[in-house]
């Protein structure tokens, strides 16, 4: 049996510091940017919204209501973390549009 490709050397002669491709994917792949900046796009502001609104409705109810106020803490924190991934990956996704922009030549 074959064994898996070896990293190899970047274009510029660095050595590449990713795993070891061990599947049949082709070399080039790479995910959907256009979508992935849609999605981010509308989940930032949604999720924004949904950890403020979250945030004030556990601070405006007591121990006792239902839904209680933990578990509406709990959401807002989520809704946080899902608002920060968003907003991590349309950073990441522009700073790969403004390398493959470099690498045709285009400033």
């Amino acid at each position: 049996m074959s064994e898996p490709p070896q990293p190899g050397p970047h274009r510029d002669g660095r050595r590449s510091r990713r795993r070891p491709r061990s599947g049949t994917e082709p070399v080039t792949a790479r995910s959907d940017i256009w979508l992935r900046t849609l999605l981010s796009s509308i989940g930032v502001p949604f999720f924004a919204a949904a950890t403020a609104l979250f945030a004030w409705w556990a601070a405006v109810s007591d121990s006792h209501s239902t839904p209680s106020d933990r578990l509406l803490t709990v959401l807002a924190a989520v809704c946080g973390a899902l608002t920060l991934g968003a907003a991590v990956d349309l950073l990441v996704l522009k700073r790969r549009r403004r390398q493959e922009r470099e690498e045709r030549g285009r400033p």
